[in-house]
């Protein structure tokens, strides 16, 4: 006897047994099905009840056992691209996540109970969820932290959320602690650990705003550079006690050789010097500053 299902044909019928479990539930007839895959959700449903009921009625590793799990994989793909979908939006291939989650519904598979009487689906989208998320945790962070602290960014972002629904500022890190009830030390580390969940290249264009393809850099423009000008400053704050020292004469020169450029012959005619005097001068004067800034280090 044939009967149509969703989108495919099935045919009433039992396998061929070879050997059973002692059971109390009794053995259903089961459809014989062309391809599994096509079975619409809501018949999968229906289906995935009485195959589940025969699996628990068949030795384990016998044909027909293979044949029953096999089919309500199959059968219950649909779900795993389900719980997929949620996932769409990050960078690994989504075939990677179906193989994954395929993973979690062979163990909800293998895990449920019929005597709790629980819909299938109850127990198959956590275990397909959790090891989709289990994947991400242990394979996608482009720097290895520890697990407590993979574990850790899940709920600090959590946490986050959640104060950032209560308030319009960013939560410090006291505020996370406080509402995760952990010290301080412990959400900083996690925080910083964060920051190795995710990588780009630094040869990454960068495009232009407003949906244009105009390429405006690389990423590693961004990235700032060592500025000399920062040694200068440091050097002139360390002179500022060496220069109050000096006389008004020994500050003039300075500041005409250093801070108006002026060459040491027209420092002499501003003075009324000889170029050869305010050489000396000049070397003098260093040589005091360059005393007493090494006498300080």
């Amino acid at each position: 006897m044939s009967t149509s299902t969703g989108n495919s044909t099935l045919t009433v019928g039992t396998a061929p047994e070879t050997s059973s479990k002692v059971c109390a539930v009794p053995a259903p007839a089961l459809p014989q099905m062309q391809d599994p895959r096509h079975v619409a959700p809501a018949d999968a449903r229906k289906l995935s009840k009485l195959f589940l009921l025969r699996l628990e009625a068949l030795e384990e590793g016998t044909p027909e056992y293979q044949y029953v799990r096999n089919t309500l994989i199959e059968m219950n793909l649909t779900l795993v691209r389900y719980v997929a979908r949620r996932f769409s939006s990050r960078k690994e291939s989504m075939e990677d996540v179906l193989q994954v989650g395929t993973i979690g519904l062979i163990k909800a598979i293998d895990r449920y109970d019929v005597s709790r009487d629980v819909e299938f689906t109850t127990l198959a989208v956590p275990y397909i969820q959790g090891e989709i998320k289990r994947f991400f945790r242990d394979t996608t962070w482009s720097v290895h932290v520890p697990r407590r602290l993979q574990e850790l960014r899940i709920d600090l972002a959590r946490a986050r959320e959640e104060l950032e629904g209560e308030g319009s500022h960013e939560p410090s890190v006291a505020e996370l602690a406080g509402h995760l009830d952990m010290p301080e030390g412990e959400v900083a580390e996690g925080l910083v650990a964060c920051n190795g969940y995710d990588s780009d290249s630094l040869d990454r264009p960068i495009q232009a705003g407003g949906g244009g393809k105009q390429q405006t850099g690389f990423v590693a423009d961004l990235i700032g550079a060592e500025d000399p000008a920062l040694a200068l400053a440091e050097d002139i704050h360390a002179l500022k006690p060496h220069l109050a020292k000096l006389d008004d004469r020994e500050r003039t020169l300075i500041q005409l050789r250093f801070g108006g450029e002026m060459t040491q012959a027209e420092i002499g005619e501003e003075l009324g010097l000889s170029q050869m005097h305010v050489s000396r001068l000049l070397t003098r004067i260093c040589g005091k500053l360059r005393e007493g800034l090494l006498a300080a280090a």
